[in-house]
């Protein structure tokens, strides 16, 4: 018997068409919509960003307030705490960032700098676990892009940039096709082949600093974290602020003490 297959271009999965459930997956993208951009959206503007037509963005987004997923004022939706629950759920369960956070938190207190791990998702990454010191708090630069779940632009950043680096040529460049390099900063990397060029060498280094092309006045550098298959699952990295810290500075100091990390964390996954 023959299956027809639905394919995901971005997970790899693929799911046979009579175990998919469309309502579902439409009603998880409508939440998807939301964002820092717009956090609060109308039937239209959904309709505009999901693909859903206007009448059916309605109904979803009347069904997901129903759940408590989502509030109103009649005219504008957005989110509910109770979205939380489910990445709490994950960060609560997940392997990667309960064995991260404890680690993370004490090269916080070796250095006094900020450490994240993140993973890669499409065109962004996202933070999974971050330091956290209470008694550094003051010390801490601006919390933008420093949110567990939050996410930042990949092409802008030094996480973004080491785990692209461990795409093959060909998935790099369908990557730069689909998502291409938005600028942000003055230091934003825009052209294709400086792009690849970049990625070629971040890969042969095994290392990326990246220097306010994301936010003005902030530096960081990040190493991957390998599976047992030798795969880059995500990315480890420290930021600070560029009046606090050098490229020099980081590259004696702190990447001897992520590619450790990275490895200590490799053999505990």
């Amino acid at each position: 018997m023959r299956y027809n297959l639905i394919h995901h271009e971005s997970s790899g999965e693929s799911i046979i068409q009579d175990d998919y459930i469309s309502g579902l997956a439409k009603g998880l993208k409508l939440l998807d919509a939301f964002g820092i951009d717009r956090q609060k959206l109308n039937a239209t503007q959904i309709a505009q960003r999901t693909g859903i037509s206007r009448t059916a963005a309605r109904r979803y987004l009347r069904t997901l307030k129903f759940l408590g997923y989502l509030d109103s004022d009649e005219h504008y939706f957005w989110l509910t705490h109770k979205v939380l629950r489910l990445s709490s759920s994950y960060l609560s369960s997940a392997h990667l960032p309960k064995i991260a956070q404890p680690i993370l938190n004490i090269l916080c207190g070796q250095t006094s700098l900020n450490y994240s791990v993140v993973v890669l998702e499409d065109d962004e990454v996202v933070p999974i676990a971050r330091s956290f010191l209470p008694e550094q708090e003051m010390l801490r630069i601006s919390l933008y892009g420093m949110h567990l779940g939050n996410r930042l632009p990949a092409h802008a950043t030094s996480t973004g940039k080491i785990l692209l680096s461990k795409f093959s040529q060909d998935e790099q460049q369908k990557w730069f096709k689909k998502f291409g390099l938005k600028r942000l900063t003055a230091f934003t990397l825009q052209d294709e082949n400086e792009f690849y060029q970049m990625l070629k060498k971040v890969s042969l280094q095994d290392y990326c600093i990246s220097k306010e092309e994301h936010e003005l006045g902030v530096i960081a550098i990040s190493v991957p974290i390998l599976d047992a298959k030798g795969q880059a699952v995500a990315a480890l990295n420290c930021m600070s602020q560029t009046h606090r810290v050098s490229e020099q500075y980081l590259l004696e100091n702190i990447l001897s003490l992520l590619r450790n990390t990275a490895y200590q964390i490799r053999a505990m996954l």
